[in-house]
């Protein structure tokens, strides 16, 4: 099956841009060396390489595995033995490790091939891995034909056309960055302008230079552009602007709004499921709801006994997915496979969600961090942060349960935050929500632990110091 559009416009990261023609010759030349591999890894710079170098194993029909850049010795270890990769795709300037594949320089191979995308329909496309609260990072194999549909199925909700010019500053190793940023450029047919760092200065440069369109961000990224008033102006010229990977935070959306005349479109997936929720380019957008069902993808809530949770916009349950762009399993991990789907064949996803009557869906937390049992109640750890961050002193929050020898677990808040206490805060979250749902313990902070995405990495906050 073909995986890429026939046609479309160049691709530019970071200031170099490739033609449509120019980068299928250079991708064609990539697939010649790595044919027939079992997979292979790329370094997954912010660069026309990867870009090449991800597409070429398209052409191929290989797996490809995106190494982060940034990866430790161990953690890149673990990816590259565990995925079976046997060579390495980077830039000529890269330097290997010892014991690790052989190297082959992308930016050293002719731009004149010719491969066709010829690579039937359920293999696997890419290995993408993602770490979950313990263990080592599991590869997540994910196929052809649930990136197309995956794919086809956001060109349509958010009305993506080769007309839109598509601007983001994404690493090229997650779902949002990769799949997302640049392979669904690839099959719309839109021109990508990657910025090379997602900093709002030059989002709103390429909003005026490159009359971008679509504009795709995670909370920080917006939250940090909603600081800027120049900068969020200048999307005012934009089509739609989505963020995901995360919650955006309601007082992110408002002030995002007021500055851009854009209500944001929220969306979620997961490296297993792809995006599976969204809002519309044609429809509502609600701060705090990351929207409805795409097309072909069916949802549900479970409770901890596996019983359905009503639909009814107020109790929360674990999310259940069903669609056909659910990932093959995680490599060589059969018993956690099976583990991640019901018996009646849905996939767990491990957040914790409600869903109106209406259908509209709000992502409460991670089952694991999220939902806090606290004195007969589960309470979302989302809500409490938004809450919170409605504060006009409180800039980021994070809430999580500890132990409480009355309660079980106690609301327990990490709050960064200027001119404002602890007890002023719980009073605040108090007059807005149930009692039982306020802060019993406020732990101010200099600044909340967080990933290469821009999460929150709760696991770490008892760590943190004021």
């Amino acid at each position: 099956m073909d995986l890429l559009g026939a046609t479309g416009g160049p691709v530019r990261i970071a200031g170099r841009e490739l033609p449509r023609g120019e980068l299928l010759g250079w991708a064609s030349a990539v697939a010649h060396e790595i044919r027939g591999a079992d997979a292979v890894a790329v370094h997954a710079t912010a660069s026309v390489e990867t870009v090449a170098a991800v597409v070429g194993g398209v052409l191929a029909g290989v797996p490809v595995v995106p190494l982060p850049p940034d990866s430790g010795p161990a953690e890149r270890a673990h990816i590259l033995g565990d995925s079976g990769a046997r060579l390495l795709l980077a830039g000529s300037d890269a330097e290997p490790l010892d014991g690790e594949p052989p190297l082959i320089p992308v930016d050293s191979l002719p731009r004149n091939g010719s491969a066709q995308d010829d690579a039937p329909a359920d293999a696997t496309a890419l290995i993408l891995y993602t770490s979950g609260t313990t263990g080592a990072p599991k590869g997540v194999l994910v196929s052809r034909s649930a990136i197309a549909a995956g794919l086809d199925a956001l060109a349509e909700a958010w009305a993506w056309t080769p007309d839109d010019v598509l601007v983001h500053g994404l690493p090229l190793f997650h779902v949002h960055g990769l799949v997302l940023g640049v392979l669904g450029a690839l099959r719309v047919g839109s021109p990508l302008v990657h910025t090379g760092r997602p900093k709002p200065e030059l989002y709103a440069k390429a909003a005026q230079d490159d009359r971008g369109s679509l504009f795709f961000g995670v909370p920080t990224v917006w939250s940090r552009t909603a600081a800027d008033p120049s900068a969020a102006e200048a999307l005012r010229g934009a089509r739609l602007l989505v963020s995901g990977s995360a919650p955006l935070p309601v007082p992110v959306f408002e002030r995002l709004s007021e500055l851009t005349g854009h209500r944001p479109v929220e969306r979620y997936g997961m490296t297993e499921t792809l995006i599976t929720l969204s809002a519309r380019a044609a429809g509502d957008r609600r701060p705090g709801y990351v929207g409805t069902p795409l097309p072909g993808v069916e949802t549900r809530l479970a409770a901890e006994d596996g019983s359905p949770v009503p639909p009814d916009g107020e109790t929360p349950g674990e999310l259940h997915v069903r669609a056909p762009l659910l990932f093959k399993g995680y490599l060589n991990r059969p018993e956690a496979t099976a583990e991640s789907f019901t018996q009646d064949g849905w996939f767990r996803t491990g957040d914790i969600a409600t869903i109106g009557p209406d259908g509209w869906h709000r992502i409460v937390g991670r089952a694991s961090t999220d939902l806090i049992k606290s004195g007969g109640y589960r309470i979302g750890a989302g809500e409490i942060e938004n809450a919170l961050l409605a504060h006009p002193a409180v800039r980021e929050a994070a809430v999580v349960g500890t132990p409480h020898d009355d309660l079980g677990e106690q609301v327990t808040a990490y709050v960064v935050a200027d001119g404002v206490g602890g007890k002023q805060l719980i009073d605040f979250v108090a007059e807005r929500l149930s009692a039982h749902k306020r802060p019993r313990v406020v732990h101010l902070v200099g600044a909340l632990p967080r990933n290469a995405m821009g999460k929150v990495v709760k696991t770490r906050l008892p760590g943190i110091t004021p």
